[in-house]
């Protein structure tokens, strides 16, 4: 089966500055993609012509405007979007905090409907584009301690899976990354975890990811992927 040429085509990546974000960033770059990163912090860990740092909130609309106009006057467009910006908290619904809630559906719902509606004008001139959603097992399986993390990562792949529906015609390409445990700051959280509980010991990498996102990209024009859910060999079989 030939693959799809990666090299020569732009990419933005959003929480680009650490864990998942920051390595399929790298791994995108050093296959030969032109990549915009999108941060709430300035860390330009990687210099050159086809690296673009940006900084920006997915909670804005006005930065991912600004941001995927700078990528695409910068390199002529934009053909993948890596939505990968997301926070988590765990714990009891009832002792949530109020803005630790509104921070989950902030960025990670409203977060990725604002990058979707800010990057589908690029999209749309692109002939090869995709967006890949960085979403979570969490998104397919209830969990206790988690409501209101699973309730974004839901509607995350709902979102997804409906603009499969939506844009399939106009050729762009959707897919729902699924993870189990990623061994990043994120992964452990806020709230009820920490690196000693046995059930964390055995986790995924952020390359794990990249991986994965790297083989849905290169895939066929006419192959769409709709999910890859993961998990590592250790992490327990439910659901």
């Amino acid at each position: 089966m030939l693959c799809e040429p990666l090299a020569g085509r732009v990419a933005l990546v959003t929480g680009a500055s650490s864990g998942i974000g920051l390595a399929v960033a790298h791994r995108l770059h050093d296959a030969g993609v032109r990549v915009a990163a999108l941060s709430r912090h300035a860390e330009a860990d990687r210099d050159g012509p086809s690296y673009l740092p940006l900084v920006g909130d997915v909670r804005s609309v006005r930065d991912l405007s600004s941001a995927c106009e700078r990528a695409a006057q910068t390199y002529g467009g934009i053909d993948i979007v890596v939505a990968n910006a997301g926070v988590g908290s765990w714990g009891p619904v009832e002792i949530t905090p109020q803005a630790e809630v509104d921070e989950m559906i902030d960025i990670n719902v409203k977060g990725l409907i604002n990058t979707v509606r800010a990057a589908l004008p690029a999209l749309r001139l692109s002939s090869s584009p995709d967006l890949v959603t960085i979403a979570s097992e969490a998104g397919r399986r209830a969990l206790p301690d988690e409501a209101v993390y699973v309730a974004s990562k839901f509607a995350q792949v709902g979102f997804t899976r409906s603009l499969d529906h939506e844009l399939r015609e106009a050729g762009i390409r959707t897919v729902n990354i699924c993870p189990g445990g990623v061994a990043t700051k994120f992964g452990m959280g806020r709230g009820l975890r920490h690196e000693s509980m046995p059930e964390l010991q055995s986790m995924l990498t952020p390359e794990d990811i990249a991986d994965v996102v790297e083989f849905v990209l290169t895939r066929p024009r006419h192959l769409r992927i709709l999910e890859v859910a993961l998990r590592h060999l250790s992490e327990d079989s439910w659901g």
